[in-house]
């Protein structure tokens, strides 16, 4: 915490994964409080292949996904939407945390680990109710 306050009171972006995003209605986090918990202000983005992800999953998915899906659908609206040049979901997660030195939630453990080792910072569930910062 005491870094944040260094820093000022910049807003951190936020890149959120289909998962990260599908997880809030299965878990029922509330993911505005403990982003703000662990972060202190901040701003969400969402690249666009996860918008067409969750796009698809509404359509073609199956019981709770389809519904979770739909459901997220609604919730992103209010987050702005980043186009970029690629149409592999995990990879346009990582190539806009490079770009913005965003921290990224997800729970995919191949896509944390790829973060880790360039040093982008990620946020994942823990315990089913409450967001971890690594």
């Amino acid at each position: 915490m005491a870094s944040n306050r260094l820093r000022g009171n910049s807003a951190k972006t936020v890149i959120l994964d289909s998962n990260a995003i599908l997880m809030l209605f299965e878990f029922s986090v509330d993911l505005e409080s403990e982003l703000t918990r662990l972060l202190g202000q901040y701003k969400i983005i969402i690249p666009s292949t996860i918008v067409e992800e969750l796009i698809y999953l509404s359509k073609k998915g199956r019981g709770q996904k389809k519904i979770n899906a739909k459901a997220s659908l609604e919730l992103i609206k209010e987050y702005n939407i980043y186009n970029i040049d690629t149409n592999d979901a995990d990879e346009s997660v990582f190539l806009l945390a490079k770009k913005t030195n965003g921290i990224v939630v997800t729970n995919d453990k191949e896509l944390r680990k790829k973060l880790k080792e360039i040093s982008i910072r990620v946020i994942f569930l823990k315990g089913k109710k409450t967001l971890e910062l690594i």
